[in-house]
């Protein structure tokens, strides 16, 4: 496949083998334009890594106690703990995700944003007016992906630009 004129292509990333397999899906089948000493920047490529907000990471109501307790008592060590631990998780996924694209030779912009991944990616593709998301799609059985829906069904109903999903082995 290779499509022209694309100014933002954005790669959702969130660490797991389908992920990193739609961005090198991306960088080896799109044709980017490189850039220029002229005007022309390129084709901007953007590896986009949706954190989950501490509350939905550890499995709890924003600003509740863990294992049960009063939800309106906060615990600012352990939502602190959670935060760190995530940074670390984010900056693994995106230094392998910058691994990838250095073995290509291609430039890439990062963006981290926190909150729901399907919402903020959305957000995200509109906000930088895309005209390409390509995502992965974990292999997630019906029941699981009954209960904890689909990131990648939601953005190909939500956003406004074309969105190639690389389905995992496994992926029906």
């Amino acid at each position: 496949m290779a499509t022209g004129n694309l100014d933002c292509v954005i790669v959702a990333v969130d660490g797991s083998e389908e992920s990193m397999n739609a961005l090198r899906w991306a960088l080896e089948n799109l044709r980017l334009r490189p850039k220029s000493e002229g005007c022309d920047p390129g084709s901007l490529v953007v590896l986009l890594h949706a954190q989950s907000p501490p509350s939905i990471a550890a499995g709890l109501n924003p600003g509740s106690i863990p294992f049960g307790g009063p939800s309106h008592v906060e615990v600012p060590a352990f939502t602190a703990a959670i935060e760190a631990h995530q940074r670390r998780i984010t900056e693994a996924i995106i230094t392998h995700a910058l691994q990838i694209c250095k073995e290509k030779n291609v430039e890439v912009k990062t963006e981290v944003v926190v909150g729901d991944p399907k919402v903020t990616i959305c957000e995200v593709v509109d906000r930088m007016k895309a005209d390409l998301l390509v995502m992965g799609c974990r292999a997630y059985g019906p029941i699981k992906r009954m209960f904890l829906g689909s990131v990648s069904n939601y953005c190909i109903n939500h956003v406004t630009c074309p969105v190639v999903v690389i389905k995992g082995k496994g992926t029906s």
